[in-house]
């Protein structure tokens, strides 16, 4: 039994440090969306987010949505964007990603939102994102994404 927890205690000693290498760097702590618009009927919703956080599972933020010339539907709110440290690697090697999340407005109405991301280089791309209004309607915004966490930490330059 001994020999057993040894065996195990050693194995667990040489993972530890390889999930420690894989973490991700800090560029990717925050996200930002650039502000987009799409069409509707007569109008147009544009929306804005300031950057996104990253959070354990993915990134939040909050956005206004403003409605023209329906200023009587214009809402604010949180968005939460599901994306793993997987998913992240996935974006780093130039592979495209699908997502999903949920906002929810500031009178506590739920919005599913599900999204694209198609990167042009590692830490920048086009997104695309569908939020459900109802069942019935769902907006489609075109927009681009970049992570603008702090950089990697570089060693000084001696010299």
């Amino acid at each position: 039994m001994v020999h057993l927890l040894i065996a195990l205690a050693g194995t667990l000693a040489l993972v530890a440090p390889a999930r420690a290498a894989d973490a991700l760097p800090g560029v990717y702590d925050q996200v930002e969306i650039a502000p987009t618009k799409t069409s509707i009927y007569i109008g147009s919703v544009s929306m804005t987010m300031p950057p996104f956080a990253h959070r354990p599972g993915g990134y939040a933020s909050t956005y206004v949505a403003k409605v023209f010339p329906y200023f009587f539907y214009n809402e604010r709110g949180r968005l939460e964007i599901d994306v793993s440290d997987d998913q992240l690697r996935q974006l780093a090697r130039g592979e495209t990603i699908h997502f999903q999340g949920r906002g929810v407005n500031e009178d506590g109405e739920e919005r599913h939102v599900e999204g694209r991301a198609a990167p042009t280089d590692a830490l920048s791309g086009r997104i695309k994102v569908r939020v459900f209004v109802t069942k019935k309607i769902q907006l489609i915004f075109n927009t681009t994404y970049r992570f603008a966490g702090p950089p990697p930490a570089t060693e000084p330059q001696t010299g």
